[in-house]
């Protein structure tokens, strides 16, 4: 539907020159939102599609062990909207003081992804709602390190930003000016929180994650924090009760359609475009997580049955691969903590898992410092990429890792 314009125009000044800042209307959106035959159908979908991702955390041996991979995979996907170059192995290369092969700060910004993630749905678990407070908690932990740490974390922006041009007046987009965020935000926290009108959490999400980016309360981060809110919504609506929906791999794969339906939402008013994308975007997402997590799941029962097979070193073998399945790229000194056995037993482990079955393969090249990863694990948490991701580490010679 067509609304028109969901918002005003403010004159402004960015950068020396005027411009037209763009305040949003408060949500929820005015005429209210129309329901067709097929978007119904479509949020019945996702309804499912969720219901079944939920199930996860009921059906799977130890949920957690998929969370720390998933969330991690959505960090760097999240990431490398916003032009970072890590990969997940660079993550869990630099989570065990590893050299990871990209730029420090890179690999700092996914990091923090992950810290302010598990952040967030820990304030909401202790009582705090979506609120002003709790996302500016989130954000500065996003904006911790790397980049992000001049940029103000924590804070909303004390200056009128732009998006797309090179001088604000040939902008693609104006945000509200500084003073108007505390306006633009209150309404959203109220929006969030159900003020006045009970929104189902699934709208309410979509929503709310196009609202934050129009406002574009901080210098930096937006995409990212706005990114986290999603699953945050559904979290402490209990329609998730783990944070385990990401949407940022299918917002990468549909990029020029995700920020086009963004401004034919301010520019139009036509919100039911937007929400058949976002449904539509969690029914894939989800089925494709709960796939993800059924196929790792097999994978480890798979490969526990072929080491059963190797004799005495069988037991110590299996403990090293249940290490693997919990961290995927780790290093001895790692698995010894995670095993309890000897760095001795660990090494001869690997070596019969790299050598004789390919379960795991070495990273670096070297004799000491070795770093290992379960490379079928990986390759499946990767299988939605267009490009498969290659671990790297310095001094290394990867064109074999995990296929070319």
């Amino acid at each position: 539907m067509h609304r028109g314009l969901t918002g005003t125009y403010l004159a402004s000044i960015a950068g020396g020159h005027a411009c037209q800042a763009f305040m949003p209307a408060p949500l929820p959106p005015s005429p209210p939102l129309i329901f067709d035959d097929r978007l119904q159908a479509s949020i019945n979908q996702a309804l499912l599609a969720l219901g079944r991702l939920d199930a996860i955390s009921a059906l799977l041996p130890d949920a957690r062990l998929f969370l720390y991979s998933y969330v991690r995979k959505e960090a760097v996907m999240s990431s490398q909207i916003e032009g970072t170059q890590s990969s997940l192995s660079d993550l869990m290369l630099f989570e065990m003081d590893a050299q990871p092969g990209v730029p420090m700060d890179d690999v700092q910004e996914v990091s923090c992804y992950v810290k302010a993630l598990d952040l967030g749905v820990r304030r909401l678990r202790e009582g705090l709602p979506l609120s002003r407070r709790l996302l500016c908690e989130v954000h500065e932990a996003l904006m911790t390190s790397g980049r992000g740490v001049q940029r103000s974390p924590g804070q909303f922006r004390r200056n009128q930003v732009w998006i797309g041009g090179h001088r604000a007046d040939e902008a693609q987009f104006v945000p509200p000016p500084p003073a108007a965020l505390d306006d633009c935000f209150g309404a959203l926290e109220r929006f969030l929180n159900d003020v006045d009108a009970t929104t189902a959490p699934v709208i309410k999400a979509a929503l709310a994650h196009v609202q934050f980016e129009t406002i574009h309360p901080f210098m930096d981060g937006n995409g990212r924090l706005g990114r986290l809110l999603i699953p945050l919504v559904l979290v402490e609506a209990g329609v998730l009760s783990e944070p385990l929906l990401y949407l940022s791999a299918f917002f990468k794969r549909h990029r020029q359609t995700y920020y086009d339906l963004l401004q034919q939402v301010r520019t139009h008013g036509d919100w039911e475009a937007w929400l058949l994308f976002f449904v539509d975007a969690i029914t894939a997402t989800a089925t494709e997580a709960v796939d993800t997590a059924r196929l790792l799941t097999a994978l480890h029962a798979q490969d526990k049955a072929r080491l059963a097979t190797i004799g005495r070193l069988s037991g110590s073998a299996l403990q090293v691969l249940d290490a693997l399945y919990a961290r995927p790229v780790a290093n001895i000194p790692a698995i010894t903590r995670a095993t309890g056995i000897t760095p001795a037993t660990v090494g001869k482990a690997l070596d019969v898992l790299q050598n004789q079955f390919g379960i795991v393969e070495e990273l670096t090249g070297n004799r000491r410092n070795r770093v290992f990863a379960y490379r079928a694990y990986i390759a499946l948490l990767n299988r939605d990429e267009a490009e498969q991701e290659v671990p790297t580490a310095p001094a290394a010679t990867l064109s074999g890792v995990f296929g070319s």
